[in-house]
């Protein structure tokens, strides 16, 4: 297959585009350089003179306090660019996947959240994600919703990474115990992502690594893993006040992967460990 796949310069992007490769379809990876979203008419000429088999939407604006200020900039690259692109696949009858977040949800409970559930977003960042998914299911019948959480990867800027960085010059440090979801890596996710879009298994799913954490436990977990010794503190979400309101529960169901015949992911703690070993391997490359 051809396969465009937008935000090649994310975590998921980056790996999606290697884990493709592999399995030898044709990639043409894009960023906003090479086709900017934001513009309708650059999407249609872009996607018209590729004319791929499938597009995996990867490319987002995430920075989700910010958004909280630019909600303009927000909505025009994660809902507005995202329909432009679902337009053009209608039009060529393009097979698209559009990469969503557990933030369309509004975050409270203790219930895992179904596929099917009701979206109530809780900050602009929120929002954007949720219009942009209302755009695909409106021009689109050939399209998977993936929701994912709390990603890590090689490719930027995550929470394992600013934990470490943090352990260079403390010892001490407190981290948010009231707030729950299931760390993924993004090199286990891209996997999935790219035996999805060989078949024509369409509709909205939940994917993350197994198993689940408060951000606490994951950086607790980090620090074990890397031999690091650091004092991590829990502490309530109001110790740390943010603009943009997070959820409390990311639990995400996804009882419809299996259902489907994908393989579950492997369980946050097994990704954590190959993730930790890459970015070391990394580091001694460079060294």
């Amino acid at each position: 297959m051809k396969i465009l796949v937008t935000g090649v310069k994310g975590q998921l992007g980056f790996d999606v585009v290697h884990v493709l490769k592999e399995n030898a379809h044709v990639v043409i990876g894009v960023d906003v350089e090479e086709m900017d979203i934001t513009k309708a008419d650059v999407v249609r000429d872009f996607i018209t003179k590729v004319k791929p088999d499938a597009v995996i939407h990867c490319a987002a604006y995430t920075a989700v306090d910010a958004a909280e200020d630019n909600p303009a900039l927000c909505m025009a690259v994660n809902a507005v660019g995202t329909e432009s692109i679902a337009k053009v696949c209608k039009e060529l009858d393009i097979k698209m996947m559009y990469i969503s977040t557990d933030y369309v949800f509004p975050g409270e409970g203790e219930s895992p959240w179904k596929p099917e559930d009701v979206r109530q977003p809780l900050n602009v960042y929120g929002k954007s994600k949720y219009q942009g998914e209302l755009a695909i299911e409106k021009y689109l019948s050939k399209y998977f919703i993936v929701r994912i959480a709390w990603v890590f990867g090689v490719n930027g800027n995550n929470f394992v990474k600013t934990m470490l960085k943090l352990s260079r010059d403390r010892d001490v440090i407190s981290v948010v115990d009231d707030q729950i979801g299931s760390p993924t890596y993004t090199a286990d996710l891209a996997v999935l992502l790219a035996e999805m879009i060989e078949t024509d298994k369409y509709g909205k799913y939940h994917a993350t690594n197994e198993g689940l954490c408060t951000w606490y436990e994951f950086a607790k977990e980090i620090f074990r893993q890397a031999q690091i010794d650091m004092q991590v503190n829990p502490v309530t979400s109001d110790k740390f006040p943010v603009k943009a309101k997070r959820p409390h529960n990311s639990r995400l169901d996804k009882c419809k992967l299996v259902e489907q015949g994908f393989q579950p992911l492997p369980t946050w703690q097994d990704a954590l460990g190959r993730y930790l070993r890459t970015i070391q391997e990394q580091e001694d490359g460079y060294a």
